[in-house]
């Protein structure tokens, strides 16, 4: 059994360069773009609403993506997801980090830049604005992201993407 599936007409579509561990789970309506990275049970769901995952994006262990009836998930690029996270009918900006064991629910945005903590809640409907570091449940802002802030990000994302390169050498 694949563990990339199609789900009735919807079928996913997988970018350049992507590595998906034999472990993860992608079915229905996904895509994923270019250099991006699904690890070790991940579960990408599409099977009511459209995923669409952008270009040199890490979805990390353990992650759950659903895109509830109605509610697309959108995750921008160069943003991570980290173990454990869970994002439900959002949409996530481009150079994010969503940590360990966050919880994005359904209708909520992220805006560019930006960082929930490890453990975070965003409520529905919540709106987080670009450049925001974000901690606690109910999720607050705390401070404004900072150019260090970035940096660790893409430096973080650069490091998951390149041994996903070995992991996709490892798994062929």
């Amino acid at each position: 059994m694949s563990n990339i599936v199609g789900f009735n007409d919807k079928k996913p579509i997988i970018g350049r360069e992507v590595f998906i561990d034999p472990m993860a789970r992608v079915f229905g309506d996904v895509y994923i773009g270019d250099y991006s990275a699904v690890l070790y049970g991940a579960i990408l769901r599409g099977d009511d609403d459209k995923v669409y995952i952008g270009s040199r994006v890490a979805i990390l262990e353990n992650v759950i993506i659903e895109a509830p009836k109605g509610r697309p998930v959108k995750i921008g690029d160069e943003t991570i997801v980290s173990h454990g996270a869970i994002v439900h009918g959002s949409k996530i900006g481009s150079r994010v980090l969503i940590g360990i064991g966050a919880i994005v629910l359904d209708n909520s945005i992220i805006g560019d830049n930006s960082i929930i903590g490890a453990g975070a809640l965003i409520p529905p409907g919540k709106e987080i604005p670009p450049n925001s570091i974000v901690l606690g449940v109910p999720g607050k802002i705390i401070r404004n992201t900072n150019k260090e802030d970035i940096n660790m990000i893409i430096e973080e994302l650069n490091t998951v993407l390149e041994k996903a390169k070995e992991y996709k050498k490892i798994f062929k």
